[in-house]
């Protein structure tokens, strides 16, 4: 095999992916990335000394939280972006221990290899690579763990990015993702602390999520239930994807008074539910479905498409050129806007131009769909939820966020919400609303049958819902409620939404369409025993278990 990948849903026939990522990305680029990991794990080592002398550089925190989030499933296919990080990576860990050295600090004996390699240039990447990826672990049931770490961390690393581009920054959790990194060298620790790490993993997810969830809402105001246009405008436009609203917002004040409209796709339809966002009169509306349509939606688009984070798909030749990444995405060939000044704002002058180039997009839908549903929102209606509870008018909520893809096994998620009772309620956040946010599902008494909370992060909305439904209901397990979790998944992201529940105690949690690759049979044996962790089944079996 060339390389070895299982981080995401799409893992080759479920096991993983040797020869080239079922997502697109080359075996060269999955090396570095694993490479690169490695690498964080040298710096990790020797920071965490840093950090307690109060030697650590003030960037290192970005560096670690940015490097991890370039390596998420969908995010990152440059190689020479790959390369130029590592030289960073390993400039930087060289600064930091330089830095240890000058002020009498001793340097710990036992280093891993990770804190001892050096090397500089692309051709020793590529050499070193294969050695040091996910197989370098022998156990499988302590790569699962660790892996389970890793990925945690990846997912946390893309909501912390997003607080800092808003200026919100908890210490805490870089310092902790430096500690877990760490942890996953030490041949000493046993399965159990392993699975302890795991849960604390969770629990700085649901930090994590608390503090971006602060960052939104203080920045831009909480979200409100509002109907979403999903027709098009007559002028040209620029469809933003991804889920960085900074950069959604920076947009949208370079495009006033251009004459070009600004449309949002997939993960970003949320910003629509926005106060802030609301007040430019060219926010048209959504334009598209999930990430996977790619190929055709952004063809159809005909403007330029800013890409601000994950998801990618590897782009046609036809509209290649138009596609722009910043931030942690990137794609060779494709233009990358450049990260904003300290104190400054990103450059988008370039996209707009070409913006004015480009026809109107082509329709393909029309009308409108509801969202909003964030827990401000949800807790205005506590009354009228509350009561609908108590009358048997709600029997049942179910938490369907995470992820979607393109495999054909996720329309399990669209029949199973057609299946459902009228008289249940859907709780949702992440892509995978776009297999039912479309459907007439109806209502009732007037609450929607599906409460859009937003982004993937925006599932912190949906255990705040829980934990506060429990408290009114007097509950003393947050599992005695009428709440039934049937979440999708894809990458990174969703795997620590996942470790966030699992923190804050819930259980009996169904995950598909496939479960996680990397799950040993093991480890998956003790998320099943542990915590009811299970796969999904037929529609009509699956609706009748959880309504039993």
């Amino acid at each position: 095999m060339s390389m070895f990948c299982y981080q995401c849903q799409e893992a080759s026939k479920g096991v993983g992916c040797t020869i080239r990522g079922v997502c697109g990305k080359p075996d060269d680029v999955a090396n570095l990335q694993d490479l690169l990991i490695f690498v964080l794990k040298g710096i990790s080592r020797f920071d965490l000394i840093a950090r307690e002398k109060g030697l650590s550089p003030k960037r290192t925190d970005r560096f670690i939280v940015e490097s991890l989030f370039t390596t998420i499933t969908n995010a990152n296919f440059d190689k020479a972006a790959f390369v130029k990080r590592i030289q960073d990576a390993l400039a930087l860990r060289e600064e930091i221990k330089a830095a240890l050295v000058a002020n009498g600090v001793e340097i710990p004996a036992d280093l891993h290899e990770s804190a001892t390699w050096t090397a500089s240039t692309e051709a020793e990447f590529d050499a070193k690579a294969p050695s040091i990826g996910v197989l370098s672990t022998e156990n499988e049931d302590v790569r699962s763990l660790r892996e389970l770490i890793i990925y945690g961390l990846k997912g946390m690393a893309a909501y912390a990015e997003h607080a800092m581009n808003l200026g919100y920054e908890d210490l805490t959790i870089a310092a902790f993702a430096e500690e877990a990194l760490v942890a996953t060298t030490n041949d000493a620790l046993t399965a159990d602390e392993l699975v302890a790490l795991v849960l604390k993993t969770g629990e700085y997810g649901v930090n994590v999520m608390a503090l971006l969830d602060k960052a939104n809402t203080s920045t831009y105001g909480n979200p409100e239930i509002t109907k979403v246009n999903i027709g098009v405008g007559k002028n040209p436009g620029i469809l933003i994807s991804g889920h960085d609203l900074r950069d959604m917002e920076e947009l949208l004040k370079q495009t006033e008074g251009t004459g070009v409209d600004v449309y949002t796709h997939s993960e970003m339809l949320p910003a629509n539910y926005y106060p802030k966002f609301k007040a430019y009169k060219h926010f048209v509306g959504n334009y598209g479905n999930a990430w996977w349509k790619q190929n055709e939606e952004f063809e159809s688009f005909n403007g330029p498409i800013l890409m601000t984070t994950n998801c990618i798909v590897p782009p046609k030749d036809s509209y290649k050129h138009k596609l722009f990444t910043t931030g942690a995405a990137g794609f060779p060939g494709c233009p990358h806007i450049a990260d904003r000044p300290e104190g400054g704002a990103k450059d988008f002058s370039a996209v707009i131009e070409m913006a004015k180039t480009c026809a109107a997009p082509v329709e393909i839908e029309t009308g409108e769909i509801v969202g909003g549903f964030a827990h401000a929102q949800v807790f205005a209606l506590a009354d009228k939820v509350v009561d609908a509870v108590k009358s048997g008018a709600i029997k049942k909520f179910f938490v369907m966020a995470g992820c979607d893809g393109r495999m054909k096994d996720r329309d399990y998620y669209t029949e199973f919400a057609k299946a459902l009772p009228n008289d249940t309620v859907i709780l949702t956040a992440g892509c995978a609303k776009y297999r039912y946010n479309k459907l007439p599902l109806g209502d009732i008494g007037g609450i929607p049958r599906v409460l859009d909370a937003g982004q993937c992060n925006d599932s912190y909305s949906l255990a705040v819902i829980a934990l506060k439904l429990k408290e009114v209901f007097e509950l003393n397990d947050i599992n005695d409620l009428p709440i039934a979790y049937n979440i999708a998944w894809y990458e990174q992201k969703a795997v620590i939404v996942l470790l966030a529940l699992l923190y804050l105690g819930v259980k009996n949690i169904h995950l598909g369409p496939t479960l996680p690759a990397f799950l040993s049979p093991n480890v998956a044996n003790v998320l099943v025993n542990t915590f009811g962790i299970a796969g999904v089944g037929s529609v009509e079996d699956d609706i009748k278990l959880f309504m039993a």
